[in-house]
C-alpha cells in the first residue's frame, strides 16, 4: 500500500476514545495506549493504526522511526486570548506589593491599559505579535487551538482582533476557533450605562456574521461586570443568530454562570473556581464542557482552584486550557498546564490527556477534526521526548515536545545544541 508517510517503532501511542458526547466521570480516566505502535497517512489523514511489525505493507514517501518515544494527538487549548496589543509586566510589582486589582485599574492599568494598547496597535503589528505567541504555542504541542476578540470593547478594534484571527487561520496549517468577547469589561465611559454597552456589543453581531469573523461569542459574568441577567440575553441573542455559546463564569463569585451555561446549552463554561454544587450538577446533566484555567489561579497567586475532583466524580465533562493573556495567565504553555492540573487539580495523567485532547475539542466544537488519532481523522500529532505518557505531567517547565505535525506535514522540530 502506498502512503505519505509512515511512523512506527512508537514506544506509546496514546489514543483518546471519541464518543458521542464528552468524556466524563470514568470515561476521563479511561486512556487507551497502544505499545510497539505505528500507523500512516495519505492525504494529510490517517489511513492506518497498527503494530510495527505490520510495516512491511507499506510503501512510504517518508518513513520517521520514533525511536520509542511516545505520540499523542496534538494539544488542544480551548481558551486563549491570543491577539492584544502591549503588555503588563509593570503592573507585577505592584500586584507583589498588594496593590488591588481596582487601584490599578482606576490608575488606568488592567484590562483597560491592554484596550489602549490594542487600539493603538495596527492591524499588521499585531498579526506580527500574535505570529509569536502562536508559534510558541505550536512549539509546545497545541495544533488546535480558540483565539478570543475582547480587547477592543468598540466595534472597530474588536472586528481588527478578530480579522487578525482569521488572518492567522490563512497564514498557519492548524485549526483556530474565533470567538467574539465583545463584553469582555466595562469601559470607563460606560460605567453606570451597561446595557448601552451591551446593546453596542450585541450590535456587532450581524457584522461578524457577514464576514464570517467568529464561530463563538462569549461574555465575561462576575461580580463588576455583567450579571446573569445581562449575560442572558447577549447570550441568547447569539443564539439566535447562529453563534456558539461560550461563558467565563463562576470565576470569583458563584452568581449561576454554570447554571446559565447549562440552561441555554453553551458548549462550555470557562474559569468555574467559585463554581456552586448546583452549577456542578447542571453541568453533569448537560454536554456543557468545564474549562479549567489553573495558569490563570497559579499566576494571582490564589490559593482556590477550580473544584476539578468534585466535577468530575459529580459526572461534568473537564477539559484544560492556558488562558493565555497579558494580565492574568503570561503563558502559551499547555505542557506547564498539565503538571498544574497534576499538582493543584489532583487529576490523574490519564484525565489530564483526555482533558487536554479530545475534551478540549469538544469545548471548541471541534471533535470531529481534533484530539483523537484514528483512521480518517486528520493526522495532527505530537512526538514527545519522553519514556511513557504519565511523566509529561511529573517533570515540569521544560519543553518536551521533539516534533509537531499538522495533517502529516512536520510544522515544529526541536532546536538542537550544535557542537564544534
Amino acid at each position: 500500500m502506498n502512503v505519505d508517510l509512515l511512523i512506527y517503532n512508537i514506544g506509546q501511542l496514546i489514543l483518546p476514545r471519541f464518543c458521542s458526547t464528552p468524556l466524563k466521570g470514568d470515561q476521563l480516566g479511561q486512556l487507551l495506549i497502544k505499545e510497539n505502535a505505528a500507523f500512516a497517512v495519505k492525504d494529510g489523514l490517517i489511513s492506518w493504526l497498527g503494530n510495527s511489525d505490520e510495516i512491511h505493507n507499506f510503501i512510504a514517501i517518508k518513513k520517521i522511526d520514533a525511536k520509542k518515544k511516545v505520540v499523542s494527538p496534538g494539544l488542544v487549548d480551548p481558551h486563549t486570548h491570543l491577539v492584544y496589543g502591549g503588555s503588563r509586566e509593570q503592573e507585577l510589582a505592584l500586584k507583589q506589593a498588594g496593590v488591588p486589582y481596582l487601584e490599578i485599574l482606576a490608575n488606568g492599568g488592567g484590562i483597560l491599559s491592554t484596550v489602549e494598547a490594542t487600539r493603538n496597535t495596527p492591524e499588521g503589528k499585531l498579526i506580527e505579535k500574535a505570529r509569536k505567541h502562536l508559534e510558541t504555542m505550536i512549539s509546545f504541542g497545541v495544533t488546535t487551538l480558540e483565539a478570543k476578540s475582547g480587547y477592543g470593547l468598540d466595534r472597530d478594534t474588536e472586528l481588527k482582533q478578530l480579522r487578525v484571527v482569521k488572518k492567522l487561520n490563512e497564514l498557519y496549517p492548524i485549526s483556530i476557533v474565533s470567538t467574539f468577547l465583545g463584553p469582555h469589561a466595562i469601559p470607563l465611559t460606560y460605567r453606570g450605562k451597561e446595557e448601552r454597552f451591551l446593546q453596542k456589543m450585541t450590535s456587532l453581531l450581524d457584522d461578524i456574521n457577514t464576514e464570517k469573523l467568529a464561530e463563538y461569542v462569549d461574555i465575561f459574568c462576575e461580580t463588576g461586570v455583567f450579571t446573569i441577567e445581562q449575560s442572558h440575553k447577549f447570550l441568547l441573542e447569539a443564539k439566535r443568530k447562529g453563534f456558539g455559546l461560550k461563558i467565563h463564569a463562576d470565576e470569583i463569585d458563584p452568581l449561576g454562570g454554570a447554571e446559565l451555561a447549562a440552561n441555554l446549552g453553551a458548549t462550555s463554561a470557562d474559569h468555574l473556581v467559585a463554581i456552586s454544587d448546583e452549577g456542578i450538577k447542571r453541568l453533569s446533566d448537560t454536554n456543557t464542557v468545564a474549562v479549567l484555567l489553573p495558569g490563570t489561579t497559579f499566576y494571582l497567586g490564589k490559593d482556590q482552584y477550580a473544584p476539578a475532583r468534585k466535577m468530575i466524580e459529580a459526572g461534568a465533562a473537564v477539559a484544560l486550557a492556558t488562558d493565555f493573556n497579558p494580565g492574568s495567565c503570561v503563558t502559551e504553555n499547555m505542557q506547564l498546564i498539565m503538571s498544574l492540573a497534576a499538582l493543584k487539580l489532583k487529576m490523574s495523567p490519564e484525565e489530564i490527556w483526555n482533558a487536554v485532547t479530545i475534551n478540549s475539542a469538544w469545548a471548541i466544537g471541534q471533535e470531529a477534526e481534533s484530539g483523537v488519532l484514528d483512521v480518517g481523522r486528520k493526522a495532527d500529532f505530537v512526538i514527545w521526548n519522553i519514556p511513557n505518557y504519565q511523566y509529561l505531567p511529573y517533570h515540569f517547565g521544560v519543553n518536551h515536545a521533539a516534533s509537531v505535525y499538522c495533517g502529516g506535514k512536520l510544522i515544529w522540530n526541536e532546536s538542537r545544541i550544535l557542537s564544534d
